[in-house]
């Protein structure tokens, strides 16, 4: 019974992560938006690269990535 619900979360796992938007995929009238998209989506897997390598806690988690995307969209 463990093995079959253990089996069906590993197989489920990797569909939830949200994959990046490919500008060149999209009509061309919304090629500007998916670019802004790929961009904060790239932002936001940095700060949370940052936040693993940092070890940030769980209940910490929200404030650091929140301070480290105003940061990069200081730059």
């Amino acid at each position: 019974m463990h093995l079959i619900f253990i089996a069906a979360f590993v197989f489920t796992a990797p569909s939830l992560a949200q994959k990046l938007v490919d500008p060149n995929s999209v009509a061309p009238e919304f090629r500007d938006a998916a670019e802004k998209r790929r961009a904060e989506q790239i932002r936001v897997v940095e700060c949370n690269r940052r936040a693993n390598e940092a070890k940030v806690l769980p209940r910490d988690r929200t404030a650091y990535l929140n301070h480290c995307l105003e940061a990069a969209g200081e730059k």
